[in-house]
């Protein structure tokens, strides 16, 4: 199954118009996914911790020279603590929990959260006939198969993920929280109920 998604995942791009093909292939590292796409996408996913690492620590960064603010917008030393020793510790402790049961997971029962389709290998000449995305990503499969133009397709898939991004923006009360605004709790427990 994960052949078939790098393949279905990276010929989105093939959308684009003039450059799709060849970027296409760029990525594959040749006409299909192959042993150089494994490699690329391996290396790719064994950076990207690192990366996201170096990020946080930046965030930490800005966040120790800012300082964070209230959600409701009030700015008052009174109530304030110090991060270390009593979040740090905190933290510290919620991590390694973390991590040994992740590492109980991954030492002692491996294939547990694994698909089994995964363990089948992959013939490029017969597709799956039940191929479905997994739950996190349905909402991009309905978006891709309402729409029957390709191009269509992963313009309103990338547009519905671009607003996401730009509800930061468009918000632009001095209060970041939903204690005054009734109508926004009631959507968000509709949500958190449904």
């Amino acid at each position: 199954m994960s052949f078939w998604g790098a393949t279905v995942i990276t010929n989105l791009l093939s959308a684009i118009p003039y450059i799709g093909g060849a970027l296409v292939e760029w990525i594959w590292g040749g006409f299909s996914v192959d042993n150089a796409t494994l490699t690329r996408f391996f290396t790719f996913h064994f950076l990207l911790p690192f990366i996201i690492a170096a990020m946080m620590l930046l965030h930490l960064l800005f966040l120790h020279e800012t300082g964070s603010n209230n959600p409701l917008g009030l700015n008052s030393g009174t109530d304030k603590i110090q991060f270390h020793p009593y979040f740090t510790y905190k933290d510290f402790l919620g991590a390694t929990v973390m991590i040994i049961l992740l590492l109980q997971l991954a030492l002692f029962a491996p294939a547990l959260l694994g698909d089994p389709e995964n363990f089948t290998p992959a013939n490029p000449l017969v597709t799956p006939p039940h191929i479905k995305p997994e739950w996190y990503f349905l909402f991009a499969y309905a978006i891709l198969r309402s729409i029957p133009n390709k191009l269509g397709g992963v313009l309103a898939l990338a547009l519905s993920v671009a607003a996401l991004l730009l509800l930061p923006f468009i918000h632009t009360s001095t209060q970041r929280t939903n204690a005054f605004r009734p109508a926004t709790q009631l959507l968000f427990w509709s949500l958190a109920a449904n």
